[in-house]
């Protein structure tokens, strides 16, 4: 099967290097409320790079501590008069937690029965819990134009679990994702209000700038409480606020959940957002990707693909990955893809050798 280009403009996912600090602090600057794990910082940016640069280079028999953080890149024209530029950065940790615990609310109903009255009822609580830690954890996805993405949109997402689906004994076999939870325009949380700000005793922007975006601080178990929070006994502005999603979340919900991703069981300690969990083996990119040869032949004409099919295309399993978008026939009964040359050249493959490809 062969693909085309949909025009001169060619994006790709690829691991960052130190040479993207600069686009990174930039994508940093943006009003993303929601990223909890985005790195704000030059300092922290530069460390959360040479700490993806390492990852990458490590030779991973289980997960641990990695983390690896990739750019989106815009590669424009060819030859002398190409141009290249980072348009977004997302990231994945091999185990959440895992120099520490990963804290989180789950949902829980508690049963409540009295024999002498004949009551018995039901009440939704939430109580802080560690289960998570451990999982691998998507995190930092941030577009420079979110409200405008297409495309490239998907391939941000879809890349990281790609990577895992590519080199699996990096990772573990549950991933979880938490997502931007609802703030005011002022950027306070009605959640926190009820909740944290009670035992923080800072409001919500403090508190994310104090924690930097983590979730497993020792402080969290020192501070937040340890016996169950009753639901019904918060404000309706912060019942009404748990499990929503903030407006800039709202793509990344509909892309992650469209992967294969669930929500319900637990949300985010701090602004009540929704976490999504699920096992590899409900992801697309494990269950639907397609190990593909290469085969060289010219792209066929665009008359060719009234029923192209649009598919994310990975190789590597370390500082090596790439993944690019390609459109083409549906490859489900083809044992080859024909990749165009500059296809190709941003994947860093020749004919004959293997890629991996899952519709998106």
């Amino acid at each position: 099967m062969s693909t085309r280009p949909i025009d001169d403009r060619v994006v790709v996912v690829r691991p960052a290097c130190m040479a993207d600090r600069a686009a990174l602090e930039e994508l940093a600057a943006l009003t993303m409320p929601g990223v909890h794990t985005l790195p704000r910082t030059r300092d922290k940016i530069e460390a959360a790079i040479v700490r993806s640069i390492a990852s990458f280079a490590a030779d991973v028999d289980m997960p641990s501590e990695e983390s690896y953080l990739f750019v989106l890149e815009e590669l424009t024209g060819l030859g002398a008069s190409a141009s290249s530029r980072v348009i977004g950065t997302a990231a994945i940790f091999a185990a959440a937690g895992s120099n520490g615990t990963y804290f989180s609310f789950r949902n829980d109903v508690i049963q409540q029965v009295s024999r002498d009255l004949n009551i018995s009822h039901s009440v939704h609580a939430l109580t802080l819990c560690s289960e998570l830690t451990g999982y691998s954890q998507l995190s930092g996805f941030c577009l420079q134009d979110l409200a405008h993405a297409g495309l490239e949109a998907a391939l941000l997402s879809r890349a990281r679990l790609l990577f895992a689906a590519l080199a699996p004994q990096r990772f573990g076999d549950r991933f979880f994702v938490p997502l931007a939870g609802i703030t005011d325009p002022d950027g306070q949380s009605p959640f926190w209000d009820a909740v944290g700000r009670k035992f923080f005793q800072m409001d919500f922007l403090e508190a994310e700038r104090v924690i930097g975006g983590a979730r497993n601080r020792t402080l969290i178990v020192e501070l937040m409480p340890h016996y169950p929070v009753y639901v019904p006994l918060l404000p309706g502005a912060a019942q009404a606020a748990m499990g929503q999603i903030h407006p800039s979340g709202e793509l990344p919900f509909h892309l992650l959940t469209e992967e294969g991703f669930e929500a319900d069981d637990y949300i985010d300690i701090f602004d009540g957002g929704p976490i999504l969990q699920a096992h590899k083996q409900a992801l697309r990119s494990f269950t639907g990707s397609m190990l593909r040869r290469v085969a060289a032949s010219d792209p066929a004409p665009p008359e060719a693909y009234e029923s192209a099919m649009t598919y994310a295309i990975a190789t590597g399993t370390g500082a090596d990955f790439r993944a690019v978008i390609g459109c083409c026939a549906a490859l489900e009964a083809a044992p080859e893809i024909n990749l165009p040359q500059h296809l190709q050249q941003a994947l860093g493959v020749v004919a004959g050798e293997s890629v991996t490809c899952v519709r998106i």
